[in-house]
C-alpha cells in the first residue's frame, strides 16, 4: 500500500473464474473497511495454450506473475486458487491470508446425470490432471480417459457440445419432415426450445467438437464459483476415495511479509482452512511428487485433530499408497511430515520416482 495510501492493489487473473475468486476476497476485506483495488495480470499459463494442466503447474505458471508483481512492490498482493501455488515460495513472500474454504472434492459431470459406475464400457472422460486420471482408471480401468483444458466453462461447453448439437439437428429433422410441399413457408425452427437454453448450452452449440467427451471430472468449487453448478448435471465423487488435490477448494493471499501481510491475515485469516490446508501442502511438499505424480491429500480439521487421507498412485491407478490419519492441531506440522515420511517409506517415493521417469523432459523445463 505504501504510497498508493489505504487502498489495496490485489493481483488476480483475468478468468473468469479468478475474477470472482478475487471478488470475494475484495468483498471480505471491503466488509471489514479496507479499500481494495483489483487489478488483472496476465500469467505465463495463460499465454501458453498447448501444454497439459500438470506440466503448467509443476513451474507454478499460473501464479509466479502475480507474485513477481508483489515482489517488485508494483501491487500490494496476489489472489490464487491454494492448489496451483508450488510449495516452494519466495523468502520475502508469505501467505497473509486463507479465507473460509469451499467445498475441497471433485464432481463427475455429464450431460445427462450418469454417475460413474453407470458410465458404458470405454466411456471417454476428459481431464487433464494426472491424479484424477489415476483415481479414475484406479476405479474404472476400462475408461479412456483424454486430456481436457480450457476455463471451467469451456470445459463445459465441450461437455456439452455433441449432444445438444444433435438434438439440435434432430428437431431441424424432424420439422422438414413435416413441410409439406403445399405449404406456403416450412415449420418454425423450435425457438421456445432455444430460449430455453442456457447461456453455456448456446456457446457450447457454436462449439466444434474435436473430441466427445462421455463425462468430465472438475472441482465443485470452480463450479460453485462461476455460478454454473445449477446448470449442470453432476455427481459428486467422494472425498477418501477421489481424494482431491492440496489445496483445493481454497484461496490463498500472498503478500510481503510485514504490516500488510499482517492486516490481510488479521481480516481474512480462517484458522481451520489454513491449518487444513498447510497439512495438504507440507505432506505434497515432503513427497516431492509436486504436479509430476497423482497424489491426492486432503485435510479437515475435528476439533483437536486434523484428519487426513492422502492417496499416492501410479499414473495408470494400477499401483497405489494411501493412508487415512488424525493428526493433532497443536503439532500439525510435525505430524504432517512424519505421516509423508511413513508414506515415503511404504512404496510413495517409488511411485513417483516412476512417474517423474515419465516425464523425461520437466526438468529441463524447471528454472
Amino acid at each position: 500500500m505504501n504510497s498508493r495510501g489505504t487502498t489495496l492493489r490485489l493481483a488476480t487473473r483475468g478468468s473468469d473464474l479468478a475474477l470472482r475468486q478475487a471478488a470475494t476476497v475484495k468483498s471480505a476485506l471491503e466488509d471489514r473497511r479496507q479499500t481494495v483495488e483489483l487489478v488483472e495480470v496476465e500469467t505465463t499459463g495463460d499465454q501458453i495454450q498447448d501444454e497439459l494442466i500438470h506440466r503448467l503447474g509443476k513451474t507454478g505458471a499460473f501464479v509466479r506473475s502475480l507474485d513477481e508483481q508483489v515482489l517488485d512492490g508494483d501491487l500490494d498482493a496476489a489472489v490464487h486458487s491454494m492448489k496451483d501455488m508450488p510449495t516452494e515460495q519466495p523468502d520475502d513472500l508469505v501467505v497473509a491470508g486463507v479465507p473460509e474454504r469451499e467445498a475441497a472434492e471433485d464432481v463427475l459431470v455429464t450431460p445427462d446425470g450418469t454417475d460413474l459406475a453407470d458410465l458404458p464400457e470405454g466411456a471417454t472422460v476428459g481431464t487433464s490432471s494426472l491424479r484424477r486420471q489415476a483415481q479414475l482408471l484406479a476405479e474404472r480401468p476400462d475408461l479412456d480417459v483424454q486430456p481436457l483444458r480450457g476455463n471451467v466453462d469451456t470445459r463445459i461447453e465441450k461437455l456439452l457440445a455433441p449432444s445438444l448439437q444433435a438434438e439440435h439437428e434432430q428437431r431441424l429433422d424432424d420439422e422438414e419432415g413435416g413441410f409439406d410441399s403445399s405449404d406456403e413457408e416450412p415449420v418454425e425452427f423450435d425457438q421456445e426450445w432455444f430460449d430455453s437454453l442456457a447461456e453455456i448450452e448456446r456457446r457450447a452449440m457454436e462449439r466444434e467438437v474435436e473430441v466427445e467427451y462421455d463425462a468430465i471430472v472438475l472441482a465443485r468449487a470452480g463450479l460453485e464459483r462461476t455460478g454454473l453448478i445449477h446448470h449442470v448435471e453432476f455427481q459428486a465423487l467422494p472425498r477418501t476415495q477421489f481424494v482431491p488435490a492440496p489445496g483445493q477448494g481454497a484461496l490463498a493471499v500472498t503478500a510481503l511479509d510485514g504490516d500488510t501481510a499482517e492486516m490481510i491475515r488479521g481480516r481474512l485469516d480462517h484458522p481451520p482452512a489454513r491449518v487444513a490446508t498447510s497439512v495438504e501442502r507440507i505432506v505434497l511438499d515432503e513427497l516431492g511428487g509436486g504436479c509430476v505424480a497423482p497424489i491426492g491429500v486432503n485435510a479437515v480439521v475435528q476439533g483437536a485433530v486434523v484428519h487426513v487421507n492422502v492417496r499416492v498412485l501410479s499414473r495408470d491407478g494400477s499401483e497405489e499408497v494411501s493412508a487415512s490419519r488424525d493428526l493433532p492441531v497443536d503439532r500439525h506440522p510435525t505430524a504432517a511430515r512424519d505421516l509423508a515420511v511413513e508414506l515415503r517409506e511404504q512404496g510413495a517415493a517409488d511411485l513417483i520416482e516412476q512417474a517423474r521417469r515419465k516425464e523425461p523432459d520437466e526438468a529441463k523445463r524447471e528454472e
